[in-house]
């Protein structure tokens, strides 16, 4: 999977390992590769140091891992920019990043899983591509973009035994954003309640008032990766707390 070695990456690589997969972990270095499978512990890791975000790296990458029978497509960036000054590399590079690595990877990866009649393949979204954020439309747009992709790939995958899925994650508990979070709030508060007054403050249309754990999202990941998601495919599943305020993406 890509983009595993911190945050919602690890901990969807972590519950894989758990549930018995053999797990690929990639980053970009192999010192983020190794901090990562240390921190992970007991569980059977591949370490993929690549950029997956040229042909170059991904090619690297499925040679490590070999024939893959799961496809996690995880990694993303995002940073904050007003609209009218976000410039046409700057778009192209979320695009190259958000959008087009998933899709040589899962070019890739997806006629060996229909000959073998068995795969998942999924993608990290964010309620951002669904309400798009002001302050980060190129990080919305690509992660809309993905939704789409999904479903167009799962129409390729049509009747071969082959799933193929995103994943809608809400505002999630990962690094540094306790530090934001007191940026907002009052610094003298227990954590728990901190998190609550940010939702509450900030995030008012979140039905599960606190912070999603990277593992509650993983959870979501590895059922969709089981045989017990077989009927599912094509879809926009959220992991969200009811953050997006409609019955469908």
């Amino acid at each position: 999977m890509t983009g595993s070695t911190q945050g919602i990456g690890q901990a969807i690589a972590a519950g894989l390992a758990a549930a018995g997969a053999r797990v690929g972990v990639n980053g970009r270095s192999k010192e983020s590769v190794e901090r990562a499978i240390t921190e992970l512990g007991e569980g059977d890791f591949v370490p993929v140091p690549a950029d997956v975000t040229t042909a170059e790296g991904a090619a690297a990458a499925l040679d490590a891992v070999g024939p893959a029978d799961i496809l996690v497509n995880n990694l993303g960036i995002f940073g904050a920019q007003p609209a009218l000054e976000i410039s046409d590399d700057d778009w192209r590079r979320y695009f190259e990043v958000n959008v087009l690595a998933a899709v040589r990877l899962t070019r890739s990866v997806l006629p060996g899983m229909r000959e073998r009649g068995w795969g998942r393949v999924l993608y990290i979204a964010s309620d951002s591509a669904v309400v798009i954020p002001a302050e980060m439309i190129h990080y919305g747009v690509s992660k809309t973009a993905l939704l789409g992709v999904a479903r167009g790939f799962a129409k390729e995958a049509a009747g071969s035994g082959v799933t193929v899925n995103s994943v809608i994650a809400g505002p999630t508990h990962t690094g540094g954003v306790e530090d934001f979070v007191y940026s907002l709030v009052d610094k003298g508060l227990p954590w728990d309640e901190a998190q609550r007054e940010f939702m509450r403050s900030h995030r008012p249309q979140s039905l599960l008032q606190r912070l999603i754990e990277p593992e509650e999202i993983a959870n979501m990941v590895v059922y969709l990766s089981s045989p017990l998601a077989s009927a599912t495919t094509g879809g926009a599943v959220r992991v969200d707390g009811g953050y997006v305020d409609a019955i469908l993406p």
